[in-house]
């Protein structure tokens, strides 16, 4: 299989890690080569992270070239602006229709452009979801960064692996039921 290349992007506190990490372990479980890769820009302030993941029957480096992702998806609209440049011509992204001000607008030193998401659309195919909204409707807006791993799972057809197990096995017990429903929400709004 031809390796495949995800990358997941946002601001620090919203999961971007997390759901890479599930994503990550539940093609490990499946067969397949992975290789993961983790930036954080001061994540704990707000900044950006992204997380890089590869996968197919034999990964040589963690590393998504400019210009070669098959996805990317981002957890903040300003940050998948910030990723286009990721995408292969072929590829696909999706943007959560959120947003969080950096630092820099909050103090006035600058300001969050208008128009991010026509901008977007523009240059890529774009599927821009409200997964912030769908998880405060599931009770907890904890879980968006689960609804939008449930898109990635269903955009690279991997929904043959058993993502409930996945959840199960990295999420404490108590919150295991409210994971299974964020993911398959993102699954079915793809």
């Amino acid at each position: 299989m031809e390796t495949k290349n995800i990358v997941l992007v946002g601001v620090g506190g919203q999961g971007t890690i997390l759901a890479a990490k599930l994503l990550t372990t539940g093609l490990m479980a499946a067969g397949y080569d992975v290789k993961m890769s983790e930036i954080h820009g001061m994540s704990q302030r707000g900044g950006s992270v992204s997380s890089l993941v590869r996968y197919g029957d034999d990964v040589q480096s963690p590393v998504i070239e400019i210009g070669s992702a098959d996805i990317v998806v981002a957890f903040e609209k300003m940050e998948g602006l910030r990723s286009l440049e990721y995408l292969k011509p072929t590829g696909k992204m999706i943007v959560n229709d959120t947003e969080i001000f950096p630092l820099s607008v909050i103090i006035g030193a600058t300001t969050y452009p208008e128009n991010i998401l026509d901008e977007i659309k523009s240059k890529v195919n774009l599927r821009v979801m409200a997964a912030t909204k769908m998880a405060e409707e599931l009770g907890n807006p904890k879980v968006m960064n689960v609804i939008l791993l449930g898109s990635i799972i269903k955009s690279m057809g991997l929904t043959d692996i058993d993502w409930e197990a996945i959840i199960a096995e990295n999420v404490k017990p108590q919150f295991k039921e409210l994971n299974v429903k964020a993911l398959k929400a993102g699954m079915d709004a793809v």
